[in-house]
């Protein structure tokens, strides 16, 4: 078995953006697992904000995440053909897609971020879709921080290791929310957790961690035998009194209607596993119409807020994986505690 993280139980929170806030983080973290904030869409402010409240709830080690994608320019045909595949969608709730402007942001790391993070010095910071470059990535490590990212392949893993990364995450097909992929975005391509794990702690010589569809001590116990240091649960902490998963959200994981989930791009772009809803029946999960990672998130978003008013999920994006069978409306400590009374 590979060393393992620095805490009492070998648990990290995955960070949720949309779904939780320092809260969960700091239940998480106070209870002996790695709680994870998701940083991705917050501003610098926010994220100084949030910093300062996580710092001053927990004296545990926490992690801090963002995504480090390359932004795309925004191509105006892209747009026209995103909106003229939901143009019946618009009809419905008369909105005038001309008038849309926006969305939910989300920012590579960059320089501001970097700047914020110089001041708390978190123990982890991880990262999605890779890395960030050479010189923003030396700030982090300055910090003292130990670099987490994730991979999809052996491929990304070993790309990771050879640039920077201390610590990877095996992301398993069967993981709720986004894929973090930046080599090879073809989802056929890739593999569950417990294919994709063993073949990557082969690949590389620094810890792995396992990620996607493990919600129960079994499951801990497996990735652990398998070679993992620990092991990431995202899905399993949505129903947590600390998350902030909105009411239809939390309806969603209870119903039959979670036992379905499939990877979409309809909400940002990218692919990220949730829950199958009405936008996703009615466009298929996967459209070619939908622009790049994030840019699809300022039609949806709009979508969304006129549906929910109307406490319709239809276009709401319910990420879950595969595996919600972990799920407890109990406080997240509690949950934690559950969890490793048998690892």
């Amino acid at each position: 078995m590979q060393a393992p993280l620095a805490t009492l139980y070998p648990i990290i929170q995955a960070p949720m953006a949309g779904v939780q806030d320092f809260r969960l983080a700091a239940a998480i973290s106070n209870a002996g697992g790695l709680g994870s904030l998701p940083a991705a869409m917050l501003n610098t402010e926010q994220l100084e904000q949030a910093l300062l409240a996580l710092s001053e709830a927990t004296d545990n080690s926490y992690n801090v995440n963002f995504f480090s994608h390359t932004q795309p320019t925004v191509q105006p045909e892209q747009i026209t053909r995103w909106h003229e595949a939901l143009a019946p969608h618009f009809a419905k709730f008369n909105i005038d897609p001309s008038t849309l402007t926006g969305g939910a942001s989300r920012q590579p790391f960059n320089e501001a971020a970097a700047e914020v993070l110089e001041r708390f010095k978190p123990a982890y910071v991880s990262f999605h879709f890779g890395l960030p470059d050479k010189a923003l990535l030396e700030r982090v490590k300055r910090c003292g921080s130990v670099v987490i990212s994730s991979a999809t392949s052996t491929a990304e893993a070993i790309w990771l290791e050879q640039n920077g990364a201390d610590i990877i995450v095996a992301q398993g097909l069967e993981a709720g929310g986004h894929r973090g992929h930046f080599l090879d975005r073809q989802v056929e391509h890739q593999m569950g957790t417990f294919a994709l794990l063993p073949q990557v702690i082969a690949a590389v010589s620094c810890p792995v961690v396992a990620a996607g569809g493990i919600a129960d001590s079994k499951g801990i116990n497996a990735a652990l035998t398998l070679g993992a240091c620990a092991v990431q649960l995202g899905t399993t902490f949505l129903l947590c009194d600390e998350a902030t998963t909105s009411p239809l959200h939390r309806a969603a994981l209870q119903s039959e209607d979670a036992n379905h989930t499939a990877l979409t791009n309809l909400f940002s772009g990218g692919a990220a596993r949730g829950i199958v809803n009405g936008v996703m029946r009615d466009l298929g999960a996967m459209n070619e119409a939908a622009p790049p990672f994030p840019l699809a998130s300022t039609a949806i978003t709009a979508l969304r807020q006129a549906a929910e008013a109307q406490n319709s999920s239809d276009y709401s994006p319910l990420w879950c994986g595969q595996n919600r069978s972990g799920c407890q409306s109990i406080p997240a400590a509690e949950l934690l505690y559950r969890l490793c009374q048998d690892i």
